[in-house]
């Protein structure tokens, strides 16, 4: 048994002539076995040729005159082939069946054989029991021998990799390769040309897969194009079993790979879910993934069986209803993005993406519902692009259909907000959290919550430009808002509290930073309880606090307290807990205690390559950090091995303007300086300082910091008047933007009167 045109025909086809070859007295008889009209006939030419007795009679039972001729031991041995035995209804009895079925007129004997061709597992089990053989995929090798034996002009073959890529594509199977090879053979094409037809739109794929082609293998009135081959056991299960008919229809919306059960409709029952889905794996349309175990089991289908299924919808007008119920089901079930949702919207993602890529969707709102919902993960997943896309075209419709003061045009403009600010693509958040804020406060207040998340996003966006002054103002309002309307001890006032204790952590005020983090800590110890993500939260950022003044004992036992709190009750795979096993690697580092940093820096890097994949911005982060405690032991390579990696990555993921690739950029151009390689150090910190004025502005603290870093370079190249000069500019815009007391702006105070002082 096997997918229709996996070769089932031709290998029965083989086995009767190596049968008839080594043992001649053996009769060979073939029956095509599609439906009781093709075995009648083909018993009444078997029972000619044996000239049984009481044929020709109009009132005689032809099966049964076959059946008993060949049971009988006179009729010496014969091997009987029921080819195409798919139907279930004519093949298979149940408990609700009065009539008789086909299987009853099989004979028996010891001398003979059956051999039974079908794609239906029923039938196989019916008919032969425990002898059924499942015909699996071909070997690529026999495939590529079979395409080769076709062609007219096997030459075209050379090309290895378009050869390859082509039997993929046909998924290795026999009657794909033999239509294929037809078509070329016809149309005189090159393999090149037959991919990108196969690539082409949906639609024209489907009218290649519908070109007809000679066979001799096949029967005269059966149809032998790819896209016809399952038509037939299409109806079949629609017949059999309607809610195995609906899930193949609802399958076909999906992405055909790794599709979990639990994105099927609800069945009446368990049962009736598991008998349906026995149906489709019976055809072989579906196939359960061995490997993987739990609750959620995922299935396969095959693509060209995918495509097909899409287009018996097409032909059917049904594609539209499907394809809208699909998204329906998906948005219901898509998942928040919080962590422990993880696993499951990377399960589900793939399709939801299919699902919303299909043109039969784009006026369809819970499109955009969905949408939303994946952009929100694509975020979290570090692919930034993607969710300003999605957002974007978020945006644009909620725009036209809703309105710009629509409560859901107005949380779209947040969204895409977000994902902006995470590219590094402030000025444009900007706008969006301008719209979304401006919007809110006129229609539900300065007072409502989405008014005061509105404000708080705003003001991290000018947090990440350096604007720390505006971003202050903003988050002392939404804390005051918050303590008056939500009290001293809501989740959402200590938030908003912790966020302007991080302005002031940035701007190196780091007394008023302190004060309000430990209110935070405490309240939320009280509160919350002392293991409560938001309280680990608290206890890091004050942890960070005492980092940045150098108290690094009383940062080291805060994050050692978290992290052993994050281990257990968060789990080693949360992205808290690795943040903290990081931030606590950073204040080994800092006493000079590398081997430890080294340690748990390693672990952190093989936990996030592993969850978040090693792309992940998170993922590239904890790398630039080992390099950090290899540049700070003098291991020069390896830092530079790291730092090359994370930069290449960051340029091909993020972009040559996004601030994590220019603080790739920098890190790099660090290690070379350290190994006395100025001018290539020197050509980095060029690029890094233009391209942050360019990007960032001349006043942004990371535009700041390459211009300290070039003058650094400049210097150590014994270019002492463009060092000072650069150095001087520096000191000058520190003083204005981020104030005469902090800490960068000291020591690039101290730097500025050491080398005039020379």
């Amino acid at each position: 048994m096997g997918l229709g045109g996996i070769g089932k025909s031709r290998l029965a086809l083989e086995i009767a002539h190596r049968i008839k070859s080594t043992r001649p007295t053996c009769s060979v008889f073939w029956i095509q076995a599609t439906d009781v009209s093709t075995f009648e006939t083909d018993c009444r030419q078997i029972g000619k040729l044996l000239q049984i007795p009481g044929l020709e009679d109009d009132k005689a039972d032809i099966k049964s005159l076959v059946k008993q001729h060949l049971s009988h031991e006179s009729a010496g041995e014969w091997l009987l082939v029921l080819d195409s035995a798919d139907d279930a209804q004519v093949w298979c009895r149940d408990e609700k069946r009065t009539t008789s079925t086909l299987s009853e007129y099989l004979p028996r004997s010891r001398a003979g054989s059956i051999l039974v061709t079908t794609r239906t597992r029923g039938v196989a089990t019916s008919i032969a029991g425990k002898n059924v053989m499942e015909l699996q995929r071909m070997e690529k090798d026999k495939a590529l021998q079979m395409l080769q034996d076709l062609l007219l002009n096997p030459e075209i073959l050379d090309d290895v990799d378009a050869t390859s890529k082509l039997l993929e594509e046909l998924t290795f199977l026999p009657l794909a390769i033999v239509q294929a090879a037809a078509f070329i053979n016809r149309n005189d094409e090159t393999i090149e040309n037959y991919l990108r037809l196969l690539n082409d739109s949906e639609e024209n794929v489907i009218r290649l897969l519908s070109e007809d082609f000679e066979d001799d293998g096949r029967y005269a009135d059966t149809k032998n194009p790819i896209a016809s081959t399952w038509l037939v056991s299409f109806d079949q299960i629609q017949r059999q079993n309607k809610l195995a008919a609906d899930y193949l229809s609802f399958i076909s919306c999906l992405s055909p790979r790794n599709i979990p059960q639990s994105l099927f409709p609800d069945a009446p029952s368990a049962l009736d879910m598991s008998k349906a889905i026995g149906l489709l794996k019976a055809y072989s349309f579906l196939t359960m993934l061995k490997e993987v175990t739990g609750p959620d089991p995922l299935y396969d289908m095959h693509r060209l069986v995918h495509l097909s299924t899409r287009n018996w919808l097409k032909m059917s007008e049904s594609l539209l209803n499907c394809t809208q119920t699909a998204i329906g089901r998906l948005c219901k079930l898509f998942p928040t993005r919080e962590h422990e949702n993880k696993d499951k919207w990377i399960l589900y993602m793939p399709h939801a993406q299919y699902l919303c890529a299909s043109t039969l969707s784009e006026d369809f709102n819970e499109r955009y519902i969905l949408l939303r919902k994946l952009g929100l993960c694509l975020v979290i997943d570090g692919k930034y692009k993607e969710a300003v896309g999605i957002h974007s075209s978020v945006v644009r419709w909620r725009e036209k259909e809703l309105g710009i003061m629509n409560e859901s045009t107005l949380n779209a403009y947040n969204d895409l907000g977000e994902a902006l600010r995470e590219l590094g693509h402030w000025i444009e958040a900007e706008k969006y959290q301008k719209k979304a804020l401006d919007g809110q406060r006129a229609k539900l207040g300065v007072e409502h919550p989405s008014t005061l998340t509105s404000m708080a996003n705003l003001a991290s966006t000018y947090r990440h430009q350096g604007r720390w002054k505006e971003a202050e103002e903003l988050y002392v309002q939404v804390m005051e808002t918050s303590l008056r309307v939500l009290g001293q001890e809501h989740p959402s006032t200590l938030t908003s509290i912790a966020n302007l204790a991080s302005t002031f952590w940035n701007q190196g005020r780091w007394k008023e930073a302190e004060e309000l983090e430990v209110q935070v800590m405490e309240t939320r110890k009280r509160v919350l309880g002392q293991e409560h993500p938001d309280t680990l939260t608290g206890m890091a950022n004050l942890a960070s606090t005492f980092w940045n003044q150098g108290r690094w004992k009383e940062a080291e036992e805060l994050y050692v307290q978290v992290m052993e709190t994050s281990l257990r009750v968060l789990g080693q795979e949360h992205p808290d807990t690795l943040t903290s096993m990081a931030n606590l690697a950073s204040t080994y580092r800092r006493q000079g205690r590398w081997k430890e940093a080294e340690e748990l820096e390693v672990q952190v890097i093989e936990t996030r390559k592993r969850v978040l994949g090693q792309e992940h911005p998170d993922t590239l982060t904890s790398i630039a950090n080992l390099a950090s405690t290899f540049w700070n032991q003098g291991r020069w390579k390896e830092a530079e091995e790291l730092d090359v990696q994370v930069m290449e990555t960051s340029l091909r993921v993020l972009g040559q303007e996004h601030p994590s690739t220019l603080t790739s950029m920098a890190n790099l151009a660090s290690t070379f300086w350290n190994q006395g390689r100025w001018k290539e150090a020197e050509e980095l910190n060029v690029q890094v300082m233009e391209t942050s004025l360019r990007v960032l502005g001349q006043e942004h603290p990371s535009t700041l910091t390459s211009m300290n870093n070039l003058a650094w370079t400049l210097k150590s190249q014994g270019r002492s008047d463009e060092a000072l000069e650069l150095i001087t500019k520096c000191v000058q815009l520190s003083t204005q933007k981020i104030g005469a007391n902090h800490p960068n702006t000291k020591a690039r105070t101290r730097t500025l009167k050491m080398w005039t002082q020379e």
